[in-house]
């Protein structure tokens, strides 16, 4: 499965966010993602995806949080 896939899937789960709306070029602001749901997305990102996130920064789109991941 595709990170971008995952990151869907989640969305869908815990915002009720239409994966059809979650594009590369989508912003989180655009997609109504506050601080507070991306902590949630972070942690449930670490346990779906076994990985440790870390601290990042600059992550404003759906692409670069996806490039993140994948630099993991």
């Amino acid at each position: 499965m595709a990170t971008i896939d995952t990151v869907r899937g989640i969305l869908q789960r815990n915002l009720d966010i239409d994966p059809a709306a979650v594009t590369e070029e989508s912003t989180f602001e655009s997609l109504g993602i506050d601080s507070l749901d991306m902590v949630e997305l972070i942690c449930d990102l670490e346990d779906e995806l076994d990985i440790d996130f870390g601290e990042p920064e600059g992550l404003t789109t759906t692409a670069d949080l996806v490039a993140y991941i994948d630099s993991l």
